[in-house]
């Protein structure tokens, strides 16, 4: 199932167009990675705002997502987060996980796409543990929580965290992370 943008995906597109002219000014070769890229809404915003297409690659655990990605003209591989990257360095890794905690009511179908483990932070947690190996020297990682799960101490993963984003909704609380190697 291919993840259709929501208010999670139009805030971390609004934090992309906040935050990406400041980076590409500092950087215009900027290497840019999303896991999770679903309906491929970020990459054609990384893209509109000046990332070098070639400097774009993307992932996602769903192969319709992947094909839809593709068809795009973007570089995108079927990989569960990192598993099939290959070890380079990205200056933005985005991540718009899976947040919800686990609901048996929730159709098997869709859950790949919104259920983020028990507690709903277990994808961020395993997300957390790997970035650290893709990241490069001044490189930062935008991602996504939600008040729906359990809150992540990123400081015992070993990150600087600044909240760059927030939206309430009548059920949730929406942030956006910026997230750098402490």
């Amino acid at each position: 199932m291919i993840y259709q943008p929501a208010e999670d995906s139009f805030l971390m597109s609004q934090i992309l167009k906040e935050k990406l002219p400041e980076l590409l000014n500092k950087n215009p070769d900027l290497k840019f990675l999303e896991i999770g890229a679903g309906s491929g809404i970020h990459l054609e915003t990384a893209k509109n705002l000046g990332i070098k297409k070639e400097n774009i690659f993307s992932s996602d655990i769903d192969k319709k997502s992947v094909s839809h990605c593709n068809l795009l003209g973007f570089n995108c591989i079927h990989s569960d987060l990192f598993e099939k990257i290959s070890k380079q360095r990205f200056d933005l890794i985005i991540f718009n996980p899976p947040y919800l905690p686990e609901d048996a009511r929730e159709p098997k179908d869709s859950r790949t796409a919104t259920t983020g483990g028990k507690k709903g932070n277990e994808i961020i947690l395993r997300f957390l543990e790997q970035a650290k190996d893709y990241l490069g020297k001044k490189g930062r990682i935008f991602l996504i929580t939600s008040s729906l799960a359990e809150n992540v101490n990123f400081a015992s993963l070993g990150y600087n965290a600044r909240e760059i984003g927030c939206e309430k909704l009548f059920f949730e609380r929406l942030c956006v992370w910026e997230l750098i190697i402490s």
